[in-house]
């Protein structure tokens, strides 16, 4: 087996410990650090690894480029009611979204609902973790960002979309149900995943250079054709959600953004809903239990039980704090080497 496919198993606390210690040598405070290592860490234990451990390298050197700004936090620019505008200054994307999430979660508190627009962001690793965090406080949430052009629309060759990952989010029972979709079918750092393990794509991802449709990784991150989920749908869903977070965190759009030397100054959107405050909020846990009931009756085509979005997320973040996070000996061997390194 090459280092380029070799992987190892490393420990919960000592990946956490590793993130800590890099990030306090690139200007974070012992708080801000702490957050930050948690996200990318929970984020590897609970399998996201393309969108936590993969993705720590690649954060660093924004900050070393001067994309990501340690030292910034968002600030208010204005707000009508339930909904608020801030600016990111172009802050770390992970503490940016965790501070509009519970913005979002305090307005709910107050109003019912509560929608925060923000502007000039930076990449918030895996919106899935917001959908978490607001679900276990008993909020419905309702998030997504824009990125850089990476998708063509439907029937186009060039990339004039974002894949604009979205997350709707819903408290259930210990966990939630969270759904956290791009709207590419495969998100470009799961196409690495597979490249890196040599596997072919379950299902069609994208194009090759000729044009066709096909399950091999390695020859769409070679066209950079993704393909849209439900093709034209996803394509209109993508352009959409660009519109709607360009217009209320009155930040850059994905055209906009494809322009700079790098992603960052994104625009998100980050919803959060009071659900104690329905009036039929005790009836609704039984209703829940009965849809999940009705969904899991579901007959399997090939013998696998059909999950609900989120339901293995428990089974895999034990598995791996038990056993220790499967990374890529190569990532870990430079992360290692960040940690390492002198400023």
């Amino acid at each position: 087996m090459s280092n380029d496919s070799a992987f190892i198993h490393v420990p919960y606390q000592q990946m956490y410990d590793t993130f800590l210690s890099i990030l306090k040598k690139h200007g974070f405070t012992p708080d801000n650090g702490a957050r930050c290592a948690e996200i990318f860490s929970i984020n590897s234990a609970e399998g996201i690894y393309t969108h936590g451990i993969n993705r720590f390298p690649r954060f660093i050197s924004y900050i070393k480029d001067g994309y990501i700004k340690v030292d910034q936090a968002p600030s208010r620019k204005s707000g009508f009611g339930a909904i608020e505008q801030w600016d990111g200054n172009l802050g770390p994307g992970p503490l940016n979204a965790i501070y509009a999430a519970d913005q979002a979660m305090a307005l709910a508190t107050q109003y019912g609902i509560g929608c925060i627009a923000l502007s000039n962001t930076n990449h918030w690793m895996r919106g899935g973790y917001y959908g978490w965090h607001t679900a276990s406080k008993g909020f419905i949430f309702i998030g997504w960002t824009n990125t850089l052009a990476n998708m063509p629309a439907w029937g186009a060759t060039d990339s004039k979309l974002g894949n604009n990952p979205l997350v709707i989010a819903v408290p259930y029972k210990d966990e939630a149900i969270v759904l956290d979709t791009a709207m590419s079918q495969y998100s470009y750092g799961s196409l690495d995943l597979y490249r890196s393990k040599n596997q072919k794509l379950p299902v069609p991802g994208g194009y090759d250079v000729d044009g066709n449709l096909t399950q091999d990784a390695d020859k769409i991150l070679a066209s950079r054709r993704v393909l849209p989920i439900g093709y034209w749908k996803g394509s209109g869903l993508s352009l959409l959600l660009d519109i709607l977070a360009t217009i209320l965190s009155g930040g850059l759009s994905t055209h906009e953004i494809s322009t700079r030397e790098a992603e960052h100054a994104l625009s998100q959107v980050y919803i959060a809903i009071d659900v104690a405050k329905l009036s039929h909020f005790p009836a609704i846990a039984n209703s829940l239990d009965q849809i999940i009931h009705d969904y899991h009756t579901s007959k399997p085509e090939h013998g696998k039980d059909v999950r609900y979005p989120g339901e293995h997320i428990a089974q895999i973040r034990e598995a791996n704090i038990k056993s220790g996070i499967p990374v890529a000996k190569r990532i870990w061997d430079e992360i290692v080497g960040l940690d390492a390194s002198h400023l």
